[in-house]
């Protein structure tokens, strides 16, 4: 199978490193991964890539652009059956639809497009031409998220933190297109209920786009979520807590890491009240008695390798992605959403003259 990678800026770079991976660890299996094509427009980068791979025994040809790498596929120069789409959002949906429109599998970095109409109009395609459409969600594949996944039951309230550092990467789009697009997808696929209402407030900070952003979604099974996403912290934090039914489920997806408190309705129901219960000593464990806390063990495994060998998987053997076009469209119709209540709590409140308005 032959893969090439369009867009290699910042993240373009790690599914880059992931192709050369696979490529390394499937050289010698009866379906091997290949790179066989780059396409990066910025002259600068090009020449870097080529350098990078000057002793490399079957390097990708490396192209300025879409329309060259497809002139290079149609004359029988290139082998290319699928691609990720790393390109900056606004050029998405250029790029995806030309690439559907000649048969190739897709993964594309999220959000999915810049507006629903363009995803509306990938997701056709792709149903049309018979291809694989996945959306770039990486946290979906997060070893911590798939083990909360098995212990999902009707939870009822979200918390979500996902702070970083300003960089100036990715700001053709604000936060919530940016970083807390991710929790959004997180938690639609965990609560499983459809949005019935939603508060927003966002600021822009150091761009002229929103940079910090503060959510609290309510759901039709009455289940809350609040977010806050921002670009412009002091730290670097990726943290989504749930509580549900007698558990507590804790998630750091940057160290993969989950943490589970089981409640003991029992131990609760013994006990006079709850002031009671507390005071009882307990010497195994610094959680009052009643509690029990618990790390399960997890998959190893980086989330855009698994997103990544996942996406490889599914253009091999045709099953739908775990994270199809429809699941990113759904993200980004709430983030487009999200977005158009912070405008609105501008407008309100006075702020319109620095929040962007749409």
């Amino acid at each position: 199978m032959n893969f090439a990678v369009v867009g290699v800026g910042a993240f373009g770079r790690n599914h880059l490193r992931v192709y050369r991976e696979l490529e390394a660890a499937t050289s010698s299996s009866a379906h091997p991964v290949r790179l066989t094509a780059i396409v990066e427009p910025h002259s600068d980068r090009a020449s870097e890539l080529r350098a990078s791979f000057a002793t490399a025994a079957q390097p990708p040809l490396i192209f300025s652009s879409v329309a060259e790498m497809l002139h290079a596929r149609a004359t029988g120069q290139l082998a290319v059956d699928a691609a990720s789409v790393c390109v900056p959002t606004s050029a998405h949906f250029e790029v995806a639809a030309t690439l559907l429109e000649t048969g190739m599998d897709l993964l594309v970095e999220k959000p999915i497009a810049a507006t629903l109409q363009q995803a509306d109009q990938l997701i056709a395609l792709a149903q049309k031409h018979g291809r694989i459409l996945q959306a770039g969600h990486l946290e979906r594949f997060n070893p911590a998220i798939l083990a909360a996944e098995a212990i999902r039951n009707a939870p009822m309230f979200f918390e979500a933190h996902r702070l970083s550092l300003f960089s100036p990467r990715s700001l053709d789009v604000d936060v919530v297109l940016d970083l807390m697009v991710h929790d959004l997808d997180i938690v639609l696929a965990l609560a499983g209920s459809p949005v019935h209402s939603m508060h927003a407030v966002g600021l822009p900070i150091v761009s002229p786009k929103v940079d910090i952003a503060n959510v609290r979604l309510e759901f039709e099974s009455g289940c809350v979520a609040n977010f806050t996403a921002s670009r412009v912290s002091t730290e670097r934090v990726r943290k989504l807590r749930f509580f549900q039914p007698h558990q507590y489920v804790s998630i750091d997806y940057a160290r993969k890491d989950l943490l589970i408190i089981d409640v003991e309705p029992e131990a609760f129901a013994a006990a006079a009240d709850l002031s009671a219960l507390l005071a009882q000593p307990s010497a195994a464990s610094p959680l009052p008695p009643g509690l029990k806390l618990h790390k399960p063990q997890l998959q190893d495994g980086e989330p855009l390798r698994l997103e990544i060998e996942s996406f490889v998987q599914c253009v091999e053997t045709r099953q739908p992605p775990r994270v199809s076009g429809h699941a990113g469209r759904e993200a980004l119709a709430l983030a487009l959403t999200i977005n158009e209540k912070i405008a609105e709590h501008a407008r309100k409140t006075g702020l319109s003259r620095i929040v962007p308005t749409l």
